[in-house]
């Protein structure tokens, strides 16, 4: 089911001419690629909407790569799990 949560107004040269409500699904997901920049530094380099994508991505990085999936209802975040640790992973 969806939700209104808003609206937007459409603004052109001759002014605002249309209003439309925005409606967002109730739970989705989306895919972050974080890259260590630091010792303690992580810095994301992308938002993807499969995993596929992201990791492909990730391949073609040098450093090490995580894939984070975030979990969404509407607008609030629910939870995140990296999936993935690619790249120079921790010394045991």
């Amino acid at each position: 089911m969806a939700t209104r949560i808003g609206c937007i107004a459409l603004v052109t040269p001759l002014g605002r001419v249309n209003v439309r409500h925005l409606w967002l699904m109730a739970k989705w997901k989306q895919y972050e690629l974080w890259v260590q920049i630091a010792q303690n530094k992580w810095e994301i380099i992308g938002l993807f909407p499969s995993p596929e994508l992201a990791t492909v991505v990730a391949n073609a990085r040098n450093a090490r790569t995580r894939l984070i999936e975030v979990l969404y209802d509407g607008t609030k975040m629910m939870g995140q799990e990296i999936i993935a640790e690619l790249g120079n992973t921790r010394k045991e």
